[in-house]
C-alpha cells in the first residue's frame, strides 16, 4: 500500500497568507492616520480643560488648540478646519475631517474622523 503525503502546497499558502498580507499592510498604512487623530483629540480635550478653567472665549481655544498642534507637529487638519461654537453656557469644539492613505497604485483608504468636545457650563 502507498502512503500519499498530505499537506498544504506552496500555491495554497501563497492563497492563504495573501488576505492576510493584505490586511496587515493596510494596517500598516492607517496607523499614521490614527495617530494623528489621536494627537488632535488630545489637543482639544486639553483645550476643552483650559476652557472649562478660566480661558473663556473662542479665540482663546483656539490659539490653544493651534499650539498643541505645533508642539505635536500636526499638519492636518490645520486650526482652519476646527469649529468652535457656543451652546447654551458650554463651547463645543468639534474636528470633522477626512484623510486618506494609498493603499495600491490607484486604491487609497478613505477614512472620516469626527471628534466632538462640550465643556462645562461655562459663563
Amino acid at each position: 500500500m502507498r502512503n500519499r503525503q498530505q499537506g498544504i502546497t506552496a500555491i495554497g499558502w501563497l492563497v492563504l497568507l495573501t488576505p492576510f498580507a493584505t490586511v496587515l499592510y493596510a494596517g500598516i498604512r492607517l496607523a499614521p492616520l490614527y495617530l494623528n487623530y489621536m494627537k488632535v483629540v488630545r489637543a482639544i480635550d486639553q483645550a476643552a480643560s483650559n476652557a472649562k478653567s478660566g480661558a473663556g472665549d473662542a479665540q482663546a481655544i483656539r490659539t490653544a488648540i493651534d499650539r498643541h498642534f505645533e508642539i505635536d507637529m500636526v499638519e492636518y487638519p490645520n486650526i482652519k478646519d476646527i469649529q468652535v461654537r457656543r451652546d447654551g453656557g458650554a463651547w463645543v469644539i468639534e474636528a470633522k475631517y477626512d484623510d486618506e492613505a494609498p493603499l495600491l497604485a490607484n486604491v487609497s483608504l478613505h477614512v472620516t474622523f469626527d471628534k466632538i468636545v462640550r465643556t462645562g457650563g461655562g459663563d
